[in-house]
């Protein structure tokens, strides 16, 4: 007798199910209706799989346990008669239960999760939760038939008797869809949730082209893995084998949400399963994934990356239209890429004029272990319902595969219940769901879809699954998991599971072979396996980066702006309105620039920041800033936000001046942030990928603190370009300077900057002048040149007489990557200069000062404003104009392992004249940026700024 085909048909063939059997039968199936985990494993599996068979009238109905309606009856025949009670509030007792009901359908809405059945390995046993059982509350079985009042429910009915109401309870909270939302402070929030699930009580109602377009998917995401697994032996993948009803649940997403109007969807997610999204949901060729396996594929970049990091983004059709989706390109960080995605969302919403994201959504997919363990995870969600970050929502999945990397003790995986516990703290609901259920799958992504678009918040479907090989192709899970990878290894796979489901429903018993034939036959061809992708089709809101590629970095741009319209920006952003008192410090600050910008006094810096960002707003660059107290600044320099000083509400009373240059002036937005560098920093990394003709900018509140976002610098800033071959013209603003406040108030840690300054990556300045930070802002706009670039903001330059500037050189001139000598009497004598001082930052004016002090004319003092790319030309320029000088001194304030010396030095001696030497005069090699003692900073700067003008000490370079 040949094998049966299917395991519904193996069952119909046993016999153990009759004669003297079924009395043990049929208790063993009422214990598995009361608690699945009851039960043998075998029993379960057995009884699991009939859950599949429709019922004998051919509806979807669930069985129900019968002992405790038997049980209920015989109580009341005890107690003088069956008949049925509607409970009154005027008995005491019916009263007493009558609450006690109420309070048994908060539990289930509450806790009733725990025992739902969400493990498709069926490894747990169900948990003791006393709050769900009907005698924790007092209930016997002959309250069972009683009529309650259940009119604060959506399951249709105004009365239900306890035992319907506990059996519609277990339907709606224990299925394999568990759901959490109680812990909303919004009441109608949770209504909302209470209406969509107790009405169908938690169960889909899909019709048969739903179900096979499900089973399509299913095909899709576990044969792309096979073919994987069997052409390509042993390289890495990172399979989706286990969970491939995430592909089932990407599907109906897209769809769902091309529906409700949404036109573009912006993924971000690691590895696992990545392949199987680029090919099965956003149409990438098979044969182009093959060619990365082959290593045919082009190798147009200067280092590129592996292919399961890689992005991408398409156009694809829907019944509702065209959709573009969006994969974005991430490191080996996993969690990192979140925060960028939600920054490129947020860039998209501003271009469309979108701004609760109706027409944008992202969609974040996460992996157990790392959601919960990830602290970056903390600071996207922290952002997701301010002002200046929100993207009216996202919508996360979880691949959850109960194992993380090869965590062996579920005791070791993390401190709380879920790993989706950390989105209560912005109350956002999660649905948790058995990955064995497609379609439960599918419903769940339709609720969390309708909830994010209803209600502009974050939203969480946890898919529960597991994952049939290692961590990657060459691992050996069993090593740590020997117990749970028999249960894997006995696993039919979900698709063989649904697709027999679906025979049982008489939807055709080669269904699901049929389509692995086809689905195998598309990939031998290499052909494109989702619904038509569009080539020629492209949004108006799409971005043109052409104008902006192979750009040179010595290209020039016309910064200068005229007299006449200097002065009229001027006058518009030192004019505060009639009805807003600033502070009087404020006053002070705005009426300074208005004397500015008359050309009566010099130029400051926060002056020099403000008509850059005024005329490049006036021409039609948008500026965005953010940062920690960015908008005053963190040494009170900018007040871009006048606060009015009589204002009586605390949201009201705020004006900003650069929003008010001119009637049809682009954006200028400056956000307060929260408390947070990696995900704000990667946030505007995200947006600034996206939108090339806005000057973003993140400011640090020190640049010590930049630290807290390096991976974002290294995986993202500095190496993104030749990865993945992305062009950002992100800026940041990093306050540094030696000025006695210890190691994390003083180094924006110039030193890691410069050691990832290669293949022309980014741009790394320290400018000393108002005019020149001015300059440098216009500079990063007027340019086509879209490279990051790194600012060494001063902190008492800021209110440096010194620092200041005339007009004339905001209205003349340029970004200078070199500044000369500055004293008029050394230039003309230039043929005495016996030594040349190189500098950069703020230790210029000290070294000045001394210069001064000691009334030397023999020494020149350059300052090169722009380290990387060093501007090789106009340094080497400078040292031929001192032919005589037979020293090049490097001074720093920075410690010798640290700063730009070890960086520089090289490229100092390559511009030197013959016979010249370079020596360096600085802080000594120190594990600290600086040191904390104030006395000693003071000895130390006294020393360094001596040392430039004293003899050659210590290392000495003759060229």
């Amino acid at each position: 007798m040949s094998e049966p085909t299917s395991v519904y048909k193996a069952y119909q063939g046993n016999t153990y199910l009759f004669g003297g059997n079924a009395p043990y039968v049929e208790e063993m199936y009422e214990s598995y209706l009361a608690n699945p985990g009851s039960v043998p494993d075998n029993w379960r599996e057995y009884f699991d799989a009939l859950q599949h068979v429709p019922a004998v009238d051919g509806s979807d109905a669930k069985d129900v346990p019968h002992l405790p309606v038997i049980n209920a009856f015989a109580e009341r025949a005890k107690q003088g008669g069956t008949q049925v009670v509607v409970a009154s509030g005027a008995d005491s007792e019916l009263g007493r239960k009558r609450t006690a009901v109420q309070q048994l359908i908060a539990a289930y809405r509450n806790v009733g999760q725990r025992w739902a059945d969400l493990d498709p390995l069926k490894r747990t046993e169900r948990p003791e939760i006393p709050e769900l059982e009907p005698a924790f509350y007092g209930f016997t079985d002959a309250d069972q038939e009683t009529v309650f009042n259940t009119s604060n429910t959506f399951f249709g009915k105004e009365t239900m008797t306890l035992r319907e109401l506990i059996n519609a309870l277990r339907e709606t909270y224990c299925g394999t869809i568990g759901v959490e939302y109680m812990y909303a402070t919004d009441q109608n929030q949770k209504r909302w949730w209470q209406q969509k699930l107790e009405s169908i009580r938690s169960k889909p109602s899909f019709d048969a082209a739903k179900k096979k377009r499900i089973l399509d998917r299913l095909t899709a995401a576990e044969g792309l893995e096979r073919y994987l697994h069997t052409k390509y032996v042993g390289q890495k993948r990172f399979s989706l084998e286990g969970g491939e009803s995430f592909i089932a649940s990407m599907d109906e997403l897209i769809s769902s949400a091309s529906q409700k109007g949404v036109q573009e969807v912006v993924i971000g997610m690691a590895h696992r399963g990545r392949l199987n999204v680029l090919v099965n949901t956003l149409g990438k060729m098979p044969k182009d994934l093959f060619a990365e396996f082959d290593h045919t594929a082009p190798e147009e970049l200067p280092s590129g990356d592996v292919k399961y990091h890689q992005g991408f983004s398409s156009d694809v059709t829907t019944a509702s239209g065209p959709v573009h989706l969006s994969l974005a390109f991430n490191p080996s960080h996993l969690e990192i890429v979140n925060p960028v995605v939600e920054g490129s969302v947020r860039s998209r919403m501003d271009r469309r004029a979108d701004p609760r994201g109706k027409q944008v959504l992202p969609v974040l997919v996460h992996g157990d272990a790392a959601f919960a363990g990830q602290g970056v995870n903390q600071e996207t969600l922290a952002l997701a319902q301010t002002r200046g970050y929100s993207t009216g929502g996202t919508v996360h999945i979880i691949i959850n595969n109960q194992i993380g990397f090869t965590t062996s003790d579920p005791r070791d995986t993390r401190s709380t219940l879920y790993c989706t516990d950390i989105v209560k703290m912005i109350e956002s609901p999660v649905l948790h769901v058995n990955g064995d259920d497609p379609e439960a799958v599918a419903l769940a992504t339709q609720l969390a879809l309708e909830f994010r678009m209803e209600f502009d918040k974050d939203v969480v479907v946890d898919i529960i699954c597991f994952r049939k090989l290692g961590h990657n192709e060459q691992d050996t899970p069993a090593l740590t998991q020997p117990l749970m990878y028999k249960k894997i290894g006995a696993h039919p796979g979900t698709r063989r599971l649904y697709a027999d489901k679906l025979a049982a429903q008489g939807l055709g018993d080669t269904l699901g072979d049929d389509m692995v034939k086809a689905y195998r036959a598309a990939l031998d061809d290499g052909k494109h396996t989702v619904d038509p992708v569009l080539t020629n089709f492209k949004s108006k809101y799409a971005v043109d980066w052409s104008p902006f590629l192979n750009q040179k970095w010595t290209d020039a741009g016309d910064t200068a702006i005229p007299l006449t319209e200097w002065k009229r920006l001027a006058e518009r952003i030192t004019t505060i309105p009639e009805g807003v008192t600033p502070h009087a410090l404020v006053k002070k600050v705005y009426d300074d620039r208005a004397a500015m910008g008359r050309g009566e006094i010099n130029v400051d810096w926060g002056m020099g920041e403000h008509m850059a960002f005024a005329s490049l707003v006036a021409s039609g660059y948008p500026v965005r800033l953010s940062g920690e107290d960015c908008g005053r600044g963190t040494f009170t320099h900018r007040h871009a936000v006048i606060h009015d000083q009589k204002r009586e509400k605390w949201n009201e009373g705020t004006y900003i001046p650069l929003q008010n240059v001119a009637d049809n002036q682009a954006p200028f937005t400056v956000i307060d942030s929260i408390l947070s560098e990696e995900a704000v920093l990667a946030f505007e990394y995200g947006y600034a990928s996206n939108d090339p003709n806005t000057l973003v900018i993140w400011e640090a509140q020190f640049g010590d603190f930049a630290n807290g976002a390096q991976v974002v610098i290294d995986q993202f800033i500095a190496s993104g370009e030749v990865k993945w071959g992305r062009i950002n013209g992100l800026t940041l603003m990093l306050p540094h300077g030696y000025e006695g406040q210890g190691p994390e108030h003083s180094s924006a840690r110039l030193e890691r900057f410069m050691q990832l300054a290669a293949d022309t990556n980014m741009q790394v300045v320290q400018p000393t002048t108002a005019s020149q930070i001015f300059h440098v802002l216009r500079r990063q706009q007027i340019r086509n040149l879209r490279k990051p670039l790194v600012i060494m903001t001063p902190k008492s330059l800021l209110r440096n007489k010194d620092a200041t500037s005339p007009l004339t050189e905001f209205t003349k001139g340029s970004f200078h990557t070199v500044l000369p000598e500055q004293n008029d009497a050394i230039v003309k004598n230039a043929a005495k200069v016996k030594r040349i001082v190189a500098c950069s930052g703020k230790v210029y004016y000290d070294l000045v000062k001394k210069r001064e002090e000691n009334k030397l004319d023999d020494v020149a003092i350059i300052r090169v404003e722009q380290l990387y790319p060093f501007p090789h030309k106009a340094f080497a320029a400078e040292v031929k104009k001192y032919g005589n000088a037979t020293e090049l001194v490097w001074c720093q304030d920075e410690p010798q392992n640290q700063g730009a010396w070890f960086f520089i030095q090289h490229n100092i001696h390559e511009n030197m004249l013959e016979g010249q030497k370079l020596g360096y005069s600085g802080r000594a090699a120190s594990a600290s940026p600086a040191v904390g003692y104030s006395h000693l900073h003071q000895e130390q700067q006294k020393a360094l700024v001596e040392g430039a003008f004293g003899k050659l000490k210590g290392f000495v370079l003759t060229k």
